[in-house]
């Protein structure tokens, strides 16, 4: 692992990582047990890559936790993701205080049981004077439910006369996004093998660099951020201009 962290070019971290979590399930299955034990392991993967990101000083990072779509799993699945997510926050919130290390949510919250929105927003208040790594938790998120409901509410401020609609760009479209104070994601790293986006950020995702690795997500450890990111700096990021322009630009 020191060899990997050796590799990497402190001058050009992302500022920001996404992670989609996927393989706690197929993982536990795998150890011949329930999804749930799967989903419990993983909670060890989120401590050990918030850690790295924290001692890399990467500013954001943000954990695809739960889907709009993951309420439709079995009820007996959700409900134990639900207890484990309370019990999670509520064990976790000292050492993000300890780390410098504040949580921010993003998602439709309302559709989560009051025990997790009430631990939730006291873990946001506990956190909220942090000034090191930001956590974002993406929880009951999906990001055709965000840009619907940007859009919607871009069409209550026309109304009413808030903004007017020949205005609307780019920068006033994403104050209207979940993610309005957060940098767009540089870095995408799915786990467990899937290559798709799964609705996630599909806004935001515009010009990331995706990085897809077969390793089940509880046993995504530091080594494993440690290549994503070493794979994403041996990468040149045009966005939409040539190599040429790029080399022009950083002369």
């Amino acid at each position: 692992m020191e060899d990997l962290l050796y590799k990497i070019d402190k001058q050009k971290m992302p500022q920001h990582i996404a992670i989609i979590m996927d393989g706690n399930g197929r993982w536990a299955e795998e150890q011949g047990q329930d999804r749930l034990y799967g989903h419990f392991h993983g909670v060890e993967s989120v401590r050990n890559i918030v850690e790295g990101c924290a001692e890399l000083q990467i500013e954001y990072l943000t954990l695809y936790a739960f889907s709009t779509e993951n309420w439709d799993r079995p009820e007996e699945e959700v409900n134990g993701l639900m207890s484990l997510l309370v019990e999670t926050i509520r064990k976790e919130v000292p050492t993000l205080n300890k780390n410098n290390i504040k949580l921010q949510v993003i998602g439709n919250l309302g559709m989560l049981p009051n025990s997790v929105y009430n631990e939730l927003q006291e873990a946001l208040e506990m956190t909220k004077t942090n000034t090191g790594l930001t956590l974002v938790m993406a929880l009951s998120y999906s990001s055709r439910w965000e840009i619907i409901n940007a859009v919607q509410k871009i069409v209550d401020d026309v109304k009413v006369g808030t903004i007017a609609n020949a205005t609307i760009t780019n920068e006033i479209f994403e104050k209207y996004l979940c993610t309005k104070s957060i940098p767009d994601p540089e870095l995408v790293i799915r786990t467990s093998g899937e290559y798709r986006i799964s609705n996630f950020l599909l806004y935001q995702l515009a010009y990331a660099e995706l990085y897809f690795t077969s390793t089940r997500w509880p046993e995504f450890r530091k080594n494993n951020l440690y290549e994503a990111i070493i794979d994403f700096q041996s990468r040149e990021r045009r966005f939409g201009k040539t190599g040429n322009q790029i080399k022009e630009e950083q002369n």
